[in-house]
């Protein structure tokens, strides 16, 4: 019997709206549970016309009675974490009993952003193009085994310990190679001392939680966050994340074996978009880029940034598909397209005059791709009030086809809008949620 359980992540570069498609499908499943990355995160979710901003928190504490759990695998900002609860609060969620939080997360201290905003300025370093957040050396210092986890957050004698040797050290580093001011280490421990009081009645081992929910017969989402080609070990290295943030991760992010993972629901827009530095084969750097940014107000949740715009890239969406085993994809912004005439669609890359489907393991290979483009016939109508697909213009399904048929996934849902109803389910796709969200939801 398939296990009762999702991977819902971005098949892309991120900002596929996952947000969205984590909130629809929320209603389905009792538990949203998110494994990797941190409050560089950002889902915008409308229902109603009102506007939510999650970061760190789960999409499922929208949804009265769906838990929502934060993984092992994220890294925690205590700050941040609890000036959004704070902010949902305002909003009308109740989140206490709702919201857990793992005690074998690790957090994210004043240090880290200390380290990561001096070091991506440093001169003469490749940049990234990170949201200096303390993210990445977050996870260097979990790697490291010298990271602080929620658990030892809560023993008041251990944080002040930690906080002066880490000081001490961080401090020195910043110094010596950024000329960075140092940081109070008491004025740290004050701060989040009293920040850890508040976070306590969060914190749970969200491991057996999330165990004992499967053997209870519920059914749970693995919510994603960045996407594949952001993975530290599968994405366009080195201009990627630092956590896992394709399927593979929900396991290790959470606690849950690989076997309790039911089916993979990939994200992808359209199009193609992506923030910040690094390879992208099929950018658009005319007036149809900006188009396209403009129609989908393609600025970052959390940061602002203008996102960079590009065609549909089927061999990135077939290496996302083999490397996550997606069963199925969710297209979103669709609407997005309405008012082109032609519709380019890169079906191959030429690198060094060779014809090939395979993603390069290297930057260099990465950037030398010249992409091979196909035009489909646009369908110059508008789709954001269309709820069938056999409503669709015949160009929009021709393209949507077209996309399954070279993707290695079904298409089960789509998005022509940002609010929850503008949302397209096709019959197979619903009846697979029915199964897994009936008997114990």
């Amino acid at each position: 019997m398939q296990a009762k359980t999702a991977v819902v992540l971005g098949a892309q570069w991120g900002d596929e709206g996952k947000g969205k498609i984590v909130d629809v499908l929320s209603g389905r499943f009792s538990v949203v549970a998110r494994y990797a990355g941190g409050h560089n995160a950002g889902h915008t979710v409308i229902i109603d016309s009102k506007k939510f901003i999650l970061q760190l928190v789960p999409c499922g504490v929208l949804r009265p009675g769906c838990r929502a759990v934060i993984g092992n695998g994220v890294v925690l900002d205590p700050m941040a974490f609890l000036k959004e609860v704070e902010h949902l609060k305002e909003l009308g969620v109740d989140v206490a009993g709702q919201l857990f939080v793992s005690d074998r997360a690790h957090v994210i201290l004043p240090y880290h952003r200390m380290i990561e905003l001096a070091s991506e300025n440093a001169p003469g370093r490749v940049k990234i193009g990170t949201t200096s957040r303390g993210i990445g050396p977050a996870y260097e210092d979990k790697m490291k085994r010298s990271g602080l986890r929620v658990i030892d957050l809560l023993n008041s004698s251990l944080l002040r310990t930690h906080i002066q040797n880490a000081c001490h050290e961080k401090n020195t580093i910043a110094r010596a190679l950024f000329s960075s001011d140092p940081i109070d280490p008491n004025m740290m421990y004050e701060e989040y001392a009293r920040a850890a009081e508040r976070i306590a009645p969060f914190v749970a081992d969200t491991s057996r939680m999330l165990n004992d929910a499967l053997r209870a017969g519920q059914s749970i989402m693995f919510e994603g966050a960045q996407g594949t080609l952001l993975d530290i070990d599968h994405g366009t290295y080195p201009f990627v994340t630092s956590s896992s943030a394709t399927a593979g991760g929900a396991a290790t992010g959470t606690g849950v074996g690989p076997t309790k993972i039911g089916t993979v629901i990939g994200v992808t827009k359209a199009y193609v978009t992506r923030v910040g530095e690094g390879p992208f084969p099929t950018e658009i750097h005319d007036g149809q880029g900006e188009l396209l940014r403009a129609r989908g107000q393609e600025y970052g949740a959390v940061t602002g940034r203008s996102r960079r715009c590009g065609w549909l890239d089927l061999p990135l969406l077939r290496y996302s598909s083999q490397i996550n085993g997606t069963e199925w994809l969710v297209v979103t912004k669709l609407d997005v397209l309405d008012t082109l005439q032609e519709i380019p669609v890169c079906t191959a890359y030429k690198i060094n005059g060779k014809i090939t489907d395979t993603i390069p393991a290297d930057v260099r290979g990465l950037e030398a791709i010249e992409p091979i483009l196909t035009t489909l016939k646009g369908w110059n109508r508008a789709t954001d009030n269309i709820r069938t697909f056999d409503e669709l213009p015949d160009a929009a399904k021709k393209y949507l086809k077209f996309l399954e048929a070279e993707s290695g996934a079904k298409i089960g849902m789509i998005s022509t809008g940002p609010d929850r109803d503008q949302t397209i389910s096709l019959p197979e796709f619903a009846a697979t949620l029915e199964r897994m969200s009936a008997s114990g939801n």
